[in-house]
């Protein structure tokens, strides 16, 4: 009886909510078959893959191709410059959307603020192929804005993509311009759900502005801070492929600072063209990122378990 009355329960659910459930569909089929009808396909990981024979018949090599890339002088000089553009996108925007959120919901002109929202998300929908050519006009050697600017100041023009020092700011820079309108919707959203009681309440105790802020709105939007730090963990070890490529393409000067894992496992694919090995790869990108969410989560369950993510 209890099995027939499950079912029930979900053909009700589904025929309840049909309409929410169609809207999902599209997404499901996607990872149903790229998420997971593709998985037995991590085993080319350990073999040396061959079309002709296919899948189950490619002889097994074990870790040999996860050493082409842990073999190679500038594997960690890579992994490194992943972490590092990662932490830092995951840390300075996360910060820069908590302020303008918090900044935007203290604003009285709500059509200020709705236009100013529009204004930020709008990069969010640009392609990073347009962003590139967007940052060549400002930092172009001989008709960049930048330098024009710099001459006219009186210093010295800088040739930008010859310079790669200057790279990790620039990235986390236009990283943060162009994804922060989706952080802000996200932050003004769990700050739109808090109980104005508690910020009453406060009030008549004579908080002021920046204690309403500090104590009740910032602890609040905490639980939300963590989610979306946890599940950018989860790709802390995918360097933006469409952001660096598109933005450095195979500017071999900029490659000490900005060469991630993805862009070097194209480019070896690209010139070697074996799968197996840029397989590895994904799949060691995979683990390590498992691996940091699994303890970054296990971490913020010993310190608050209701803010952790499962």
């Amino acid at each position: 009886m209890s099995d027939i009355r499950k079912r029930r329960g979900v053909l009700g659910e589904l025929l309840q909510n049909k309409a929410a459930y169609l809207l999902a569909l599209p997404a499901a089929v996607y990872t149903v078959i790229f998420g997971y009808l593709t998985m037995p396909y991590l085993l080319i990981a350990f073999q040396k893959f061959n079309y002709k024979t296919g899948l189950f018949n490619s002889p097994w090599i074990g870790f040999d191709n996860f050493r082409f890339f842990f073999a190679s002088p500038r594997a960690w000089e890579i992994t490194f410059n992943t972490l590092k553009l990662n932490t830092l996108f995951i840390v300075f925007g996360t910060i820069a959307a908590l302020l303008l959120a918090i900044l935007f919901n203290e604003l009285k002109s709500r059509l200020f603020s709705r236009i100013a929202q529009s204004t930020i998300l709008f990069p969010h929908f640009l392609s990073w192929v347009i962003v590139s050519y967007v940052l060549y006009s400002l930092l172009s050697t001989e008709y960049g804005m930048v330098n024009r600017i710099l001459e006219a100041i009186g210093m010295e023009p800088i040739n930008w993509y010859s310079s790669p020092g200057y790279w990790t700011s620039i990235l986390v820079g236009t990283h943060i311009w162009k994804d922060i309108g989706i952080s802000l919707v996200i932050y003004l959203a769990a700050i739109a759900g808090i109980d104005e009681s508690y910020y009453e309440a406060g009030r008549i105790d004579g908080a002021t502005r920046m204690q309403l802020i500090r104590y009740i709105t910032l602890p609040l939007l905490l639980p939300t801070v963590i989610i979306l730090s946890l599940l950018a963990l989860g790709k802390i070890m995918y360097g933006g492929f469409d952001m660096i490529y598109a933005i450095v393409k195979d500017n071999g000067l900029l490659y000490p600072t900005t060469e991630v894992i993805d862009t070097y496992v194209f480019r070896s694919l690209r010139n070697i063209g074996n799968p197996a090995q840029a397989m590895a790869i994904g799949l060691y990108q995979a683990v390590v990122g498992f691996i940091l969410v699994y303890t970054s989560n296990k971490v913020v369950r010993k310190i608050n378990p209701e803010h952790a993510l499962f």
